[in-house]
């Protein structure tokens, strides 16, 4: 049993199946999911884009919603023959599934690592090369910048929004005192930006307590927002988490 007793902030469904690994090794959390994933109408442009991806060199997932919203789209995946590329594991896993052929970066959870592999780099590298990128409503630009400096002519197809659930007022601040939690948890830049709504005039007390992040992008993004004690835990799935927790024993109980 650790002394360990964190605020998990992943959409419901990841918040609880993070919870239960947590569990599994003595670490006692809470779910208070601050991203509910929301998937965009159907429009023409994304039936259309849809359509493009068989003439692609490369399609990149970003994240898992994107996959499982994807998939719903394609239907039968099956002749889909191109090269997948996704930025970590647990969204490979929901690909290959589904019998696509998928890379991703052995060593780390972000658009830096999988910049990295020689396979996308091959794919990028052929002339005319044509990339899609599968994400939500905004996100980083370094992934298709990148990309475009390599030569390739790169095009985002956004699937979903990521919205901030109804809470109560104070939810936040309540929840922590109530189950005297001593650690905050996020997986990306927008889950922090919605921790920060809504600790709301909370925030300069709520800041003092150990915030574990997905990459060093958010890191910088807290530590600017005053959070005080920023660990980088170098990737947003469950054995990232459990290694930093393991190199940050947390406070004596």
């Amino acid at each position: 049993m650790t002394a360990w007793r964190l605020l998990l902030t992943r959409p419901a469904e990841d918040c609880a199946a993070l919870a239960e690994t947590l569990a599994a090794q003595g670490v006692f959390s809470s779910c208070l999911p601050l991203l509910d994933i929301v998937a965009l109408p159907v429009s023409d442009n994304i039936r259309q884009a849809m359509a493009r991806l068989q003439s692609c060199n490369a399609v990149i997932v970003v994240s898992k919603p994107a996959a499982r919203i994807a998939l719903d789209l394609l239907g039968d995946s099956s002749a889909l023959t191109m090269p997948w590329f996704s930025v970590g594991a647990a969204t490979a896993q929901i690909l290959r599934e589904h019998g696509l052929d998928v890379s991703f970066p052995d060593d780390g959870d972000d658009s830096e690592a999988l910049l990295q592999l020689p396979r996308l780099r091959e794919a990028v590298s052929q002339p005319g090369a044509q990339v899609m990128i599968l994400r939500g409503e905004g996100g980083r630009e370094l992934l298709a910048e990148r990309l475009r400096a390599l030569g390739a002519s790169v095009e985002y197809l956004e699937l979903y929004r990521r919205d901030l659930p109804a809470y109560a007022p104070k939810e936040l601040p309540r929840r922590l005192q109530a189950e005297r939690l001593n650690g905050l948890v996020v997986s990306s830049g927008q889950g922090f930006e919605h921790l920060r709504e809504m600790a709301g005039d909370a925030w300069p007390e709520i800041a003092q307590l150990p915030l574990f992040v997905p990459s060093p992008r958010v890191a910088e993004l807290a530590r600017a927002a005053g959070a005080q004690t920023v660990v980088d835990c170098r990737g947003a799935n469950a054995a990232a988490l459990l290694t930093a927790l393991r190199e940050n024993p947390g406070p004596v109980l």
